[in-house]
């Protein structure tokens, strides 16, 4: 892989070329691998993702060549070079890594495969002969071109055309790639939210009969495609495909204690679709409101997973109800939902952090919008509360879980119906309680005083640490203030009140 912008030295010159009228500018690392290639007289192509984002006019990432020289013979191409040979990946693989003034760069070899059995791996790898073999057994159209050293491009199956109008279609037959490696369906739902795509009907109506692929992935290889999709700038693309189409709803493998257990992904989003809203206070269906929720929002991890889930408690026996007007109402969804969430997050092997945020904020996603009937000592109870729960490592990570909840509410706002100012003072709140969060401490560590500080007036660190904890939960409950001279005069008090209890305690012991 080959960096690209403000990553590469200056001293880098860049070789210009034109396909289809667009000009391209690639880095010269790039330029003398290909060229090293040429003069050996084998061929030597650009591959895979770079061509996509070049002819889309974008700076590609990284640049992954191909070739018909065995990568013994490229190997030894590239050292004669004087530059160094990696085989990072396996020479089984074909993969060689060539490294051009710090500039990593795989170079394949032309390969066919075969399937078996596995549902993402071949059974069998062989080195092809020609540049249409190796791009036959890619996954998708836009995956399957190759430029040469001359800036023609080289298209066997129109994916050129469906780039420029915005379709994602496998290469061949969509039942047959998808039976080959099961990973490619959700590869499709991945790559329609990273471009904003929409995808082949071919394509979506040959997924629900390859489903039962899916329990041969392992759940890493899953979760790794939807963190993809949350993290892309057109998630409702993807996460709709991956709904609608079957696949959240199957299973996938996960090794628990040393042993492989089917898991099912995410099936608690079907009963979304189409489930109707009120709508005195909704537009959309409760799946398009989820949809729209999660675009709404920042692509960081813990705010998209909770744009998800903030509504799957909703339409659920013991939730879902109709008011004295006839209406839908889902009272406690946020209280349903939160658990539904932690579940479905621990199955897939998320970690304990991201969990406990997300749950936290499905949970508060509700309260918050009471905004409009706080006062200050409400908030700040609320604030109080969750800083002597225990649940948050630091005053700023409670700070940060507020924002984040005001993001999600006025996502949230929004997407019901389209209420920019309730979004804003939603929006608003959450700033606002993160800022009384991040003046009130979490942890001893946290107050202003130190334990140097204290030695002087108590003596030993076990008096330290115990008047420490006493004084956390003082200032956590406003009795007091947390700066260097009220907490040491508090320890002066609190030294003087247990040396007046010891005496005492003596003197009741001597009368005895």
């Amino acid at each position: 892989m080959c960096p690209t912008g403000s990553l590469a030295p200056k001293r880098w010159r860049r070789w210009d070329f034109s396909v289809n009228g667009l000009q391209f500018a690639i880095p010269e690392p790039v330029r003398l691998a290909l060229g090293a290639l040429r003069q050996a007289h084998r061929q030597a192509y650009i591959v895979g993702g770079a061509v996509r984002d070049l002819l889309r006019g974008l700076k590609p990432q990284d640049y992954d060549l191909a070739t018909d020289a065995p990568p013994e013979e490229v190997a030894a191409i590239v050292s004669a070079r004087g530059w160094k040979a990696v085989d990072r990946l396996g020479m089984n693989l074909g993969v060689t890594v060539a490294i051009i003034d710090g500039c990593p760069i795989e170079i394949t070899t032309f390969r066919g495969e075969r399937y078996g059995s596995d549902a993402h791996r071949p059974a069998q790898v062989w080195y092809a002969a020609t540049l249409a073999e190796d791009l036959s057994r890619r996954d998708f159209t836009i995956n399957a071109m190759a430029l040469d050293a001359a800036g023609e491009l080289v298209d066997p199956w129109g994916g050129a055309a469906d780039l420029a109008q915005g379709i994602i279609r496998t290469v061949g037959d969509p039942a047959a790639r998808f039976a080959e490696d099961a990973l490619r369906m959700f590869r499709a739902c991945r790559f329609a939210a990273q471009l904003g795509f929409s995808v082949d009907p071919a394509l979506a109506a040959a997924i629900p009969g390859c489903l039962h692929r899916t329990a041969g992935l392992a759940v890493e290889r899953i979760r790794n495609e939807i963190d993809k999709m949350l993290a892309a700038a057109h998630p409702a693309a993807g996460l709709d495909l991956f709904v609608r189409s079957g696949l959240a709803a199957a299973r996938c493998r996960r090794r628990i204690d040393g042993q492989d257990t089917l898991v099912e992904i995410l099936p608690e989003l079907g009963h979304l679709v189409d489930l109707p809203q009120n709508s005195a206070y909704h537009r959309f269906d409760a799946w398009r409101h989820t949809l729209a929720t999660v675009e709404g929002v920042r692509p960081e991890p813990a705010l998209r997973w909770a744009a998800l889930l903030h509504d799957v408690g909703k339409g659920l026996d013991g939730v879902r109800g109709v008011n004295r007007h006839g209406a839908w109402t889902d009272f406690g969804h946020a209280r349903a939902g939160a658990e539904i969430a932690r579940t479905a997050l621990i199955r897939l092997g998320y970690g304990t952090p991201l969990v406990r945020l997300v749950r936290w904020l499905v949970a508060s996603h509700m309260r918050l919008g009471a905004h409009s009937n706080w006062n200050m000592a409400t908030a700040v109870r609320w604030v109080r509360k969750e800083a002597v729960s225990g649940g948050w490592p630091a005053a700023a990570a409670l700070a940060g879980a507020f924002r984040l909840l005001g993001e999600l509410g006025a996502a949230d706002a929004a997407a019901a119906k389209d209420a920019p100012e309730q979004a804003a003072a939603l929006a608003a709140a959450g700033n606002f309680l993160a800022a009384l969060a991040e003046k009130i401490p979490v942890r001893p560590a946290e107050l202003a005083v130190r334990g140097q500080d204290l030695l002087l007036v108590l003596g030993s660190g076990q008096q330290i640490g115990l008047f420490l904890k006493a004084a956390l939960r003082r200032v956590q409950d406003g009795a007091l203030a947390n700066d260097r001279e009220s907490l040491l005069k508090a320890a002066q008090r609190w030294q003087a009140r247990k040396a007046a209890v010891q005496p005492a305690a003596r003197d009741a012991g001597d009368e005895k």
